[in-house]
């Protein structure tokens, strides 16, 4: 076991998953990630081992059939598999977070429907907030529900869905009025709505179409797509929690988590970087020796590693204070914006380590140098982050009088 980002305190339970994580992307992932990265391949085999483990249950209770793990966890299973490859931790991310508002917002029978096949793999999730004129401001979104007797017609599009295509249940954020008089704030006139489909693009249900896959720099394999409404129809019961108008609040809910894991993905992404640069850097001769041995390359080695664990800590602390039931936003902004930054930087220095050779495809760092940079932008940007961080700064440290 290597010496960095090792977690004290771990239950043995803990311990064991995390071995058999590890041990699954060290034979199942990284020998056919790049590979499958270049063809941008769905990882099905990889996908369906990650079921039978029960990843996609992981922090669903045991009474749905999940294993019932704690975000921490959860935190450190993404880690792991972000190391590997870090499209396969985007699928189960995504999932995670639709279930996690589920189980935290949804109605019993939205939680006794849904979460025992969530657990089991057998459904699939994805969420949409974003639009494609939207960007970072949600509040402006323009997709609609309107009531019609027992159901809702949704209108409009949306953007940026990670699991677009494959998965078969989404979560919808769209604007009601449905008692809301004229000029309530907007982030209270938003409801999520379930929406099963079937997998695929094209139309997967009726009133509904997943164009197809968006080409992307890298984060491949993984399906990013559009998904469009047109006079959708969905029952009034799958509103999630029976309620119009909380919608802003479970997304936030969702994304709180949702950074924690991305801060792993950039933790996991990077403790890899660090192991091929320090690999590279003991096999690779110049002058006569090893390049390890030059003071250049050990002053990049000493600061990449000092940032894998840095990033790592905050990661943890996040996930450990939601656990704990107190509020984490700022921990979670705080971990995600370090975490994703060190790991832009970290996997530059490796890519610089291995000289010419990290610009060749051959080579594992080429995918990860193309990997990095949407971390920089999901789950918010980097600027993002640290609106909400200075915003709770101000909060906790106003001037009284």
């Amino acid at each position: 076991m290597a010496r960095l980002a090792q977690t004290e305190g771990l239950t043995d339970i803990q311990r064991e998953i995390l071995s058999t994580v590890r041990d699954f992307v060290d034979k199942e992932i990284i020998p056919v990630a790049t590979e499958l990265e270049h063809k941008d391949e769905y990882p099905t085999q990889i996908v369906e081992g990650l079921k039978e483990l029960g990843v996609f249950g992981l922090m669903i209770p045991e009474e749905y059939g999940g294993l019932g793990e704690s975000l921490l966890t959860y935190a450190l299973t993404v880690e792991e598999i972000a190391r590997g490859w870090m499209s396969v931790s985007g699928i189960i991310n995504t999932h995670f977070i639709v279930a996690y508002m589920l189980k935290q917002h949804g109605t019993q029978e939205q939680k006794d429907y849904f979460l025992p096949r969530m657990a089991a793999g057998e459904i699939r999730g994805a969420f949409s907030m974003s639009e494609p004129a939207l960007g970072s401001d949600v509040s402006a979104i323009s997709s609609k529900g309107v009531r019609d007797g027992d159901e809702y017609v949704l209108n409009g599009q949306k953007m940026w869905l990670t699991n677009g295509g494959s998965s078969t249940l989404v979560a919808v954020l769209c604007k009601t009025d449905e008692g809301h008089p004229e000029g309530t704030a907007p982030h209270k006139s938003m409801t999520t709505f379930l929406v099963e489909k079937e997998a695929g693009f094209g139309e997967v249900r009726p009133g509904l179409t997943i164009p197809g896959k968006i080409e992307k720099m890298g984060y491949k394999g993984v399906d990013t797509t559009e998904l469009i409404m047109q006079d959708l129809r969905i029952p009034a019961n799958r509103v999630l929690g029976g309620e119009t108008g909380r919608g802003f609040y479970h997304m936030m809910d969702g994304v709180e988590v949702g950074r924690v894991n991305v801060a792993a993905r950039g933790c996991g992404v990077a403790q890899r970087a660090f192991e091929l640069g320090v690999d590279y850097a003991q096999q690779r001769h110049t002058f006569g020796k090893p390049i390890a041995k030059h003071q250049a390359i050990q002053f990049k080695l000493a600061e990449m590693a000092t940032k894998v664990e840095a990033a790592h800590a905050m990661m943890v602390n996040a996930a450990r204070k939601k656990d704990s039931g107190q509020r984490n936003d700022l921990e979670a902004g705080m971990a995600k914006y370090l975490a994703s930054e060190y790991c832009k930087e970290v996997v530059e220095d490796a890519f610089r380590i291995h000289g010419g050779y990290g610009f060749s495809k051959e080579y594992e760092i080429e995918r990860l140098y193309r990997e990095a940079p949407m971390l920089l932008i999901g789950e918010g940007t980097a600027e993002i982050q640290k609106m909400i961080i200075g915003r709770r700064l101000l909060e906790e440290y106003r001037i009284q009088g």
